[in-house]
C-alpha cells in the first residue's frame, strides 16, 4: 500500500491470510483495498471464507466493512440483516464486546463512540437502506427512533423525504422546518 500497488498489496494480504499471519487486520484491510479496486463482490466473499480465523474482537469491525461492501454492491437485502444483528447485539448488550464506548477511527483519528451514538448511526443505515428498497414506512419507523436517542440534521432530512414519499407533506413540513431552525 505504502508503495501504492494495490494489486501487489491484495496478493501479499492474501498470503498473510494463508499463513496465519494477522489475519484479522490483513482480512479487513484487503477487502477495503478490493472494494477501491472495485472488486467488492470478492472481498464480501473472502471476509465470508476466511472471518472465522479472526478473533472475537475482530468480528464487529468485519460486520461494518460488510455493511459497506453490501451498499456497494446494492445488495440491500443483506444490508439490512446485518444491520439488524448489529441492533440486537446492542439491545443484548453484546456490542463493543461489552463495554459501554468503543474507540473508532475516521480519516485518521481516534475518538469514542458510545452505545447510544452506535445505535444512533445503525438506525439512520437501516433507514437508507430501506429507502433504497423503497419501504419508506418501515425507513420512518427506524429514522423517528434513531431521532429520539440521537437527533441529528441528516435523518431528520431523510425522516422529511420518507414523509415526502409518503404524500404526508404537511408532516414532512414540520420536519424540514425543525431542521432549519
Amino acid at each position: 500500500l505504502v508503495l501504492k500497488d494495490p494489486e501487489a498489496a491484495i496478493v501479499l494480504f492474501w498470503k498473510a491470510i494463508n499463513e496465519g499471519d494477522r489475519v484479522d487486520s490483513a482480512l479487513k484491510d484487503m477487502a477495503v483495498v478490493m472494494k477501491q479496486q472495485d472488486r467488492a463482490e470478492e472481498a464480501i466473499e473472502a471476509i465470508k471464507s476466511f472471518r472465522y480465523r479472526c478473533s472475537k474482537q475482530a468480528q464487529e469491525s468485519l460486520d461494518n466493512v460488510l455493511i459497506d461492501l453490501y451498499k456497494k454492491c446494492g445488495r440491500v437485502d443483506e444490508q439490512i440483516e446485518l444491520l439488524k444483528q448489529k441492533l440486537r447485539l446492542i439491545y443484548q448488550g453484546e456490542a463493543f464486546n461489552g463495554k459501554p464506548t468503543k474507540t473508532a477511527r475516521s480519516h485518521g483519528r481516534k475518538f469514542q463512540v458510545s452505545i447510544k451514538q452506535e445505535t444512533s448511526r445503525i438506525l439512520g443505515n437501516l433507514g437508507w437502506a430501506y429507502m433504497q428498497q423503497k419501504n419508506y414506512v418501515a425507513a420512518e419507523v427506524v429514522y423517528r427512533k434513531a431521532q429520539l436517542i440521537e437527533p441529528d440534521a441528516n435523518k431528520a432530512c431523510n425522516l422529511g423525504l420518507c414523509l415526502i414519499k409518503q404524500a404526508r407533506y404537511d408532516e414532512a413540513r414540520s420536519v424540514l422546518e425543525d431542521v432549519l431552525q
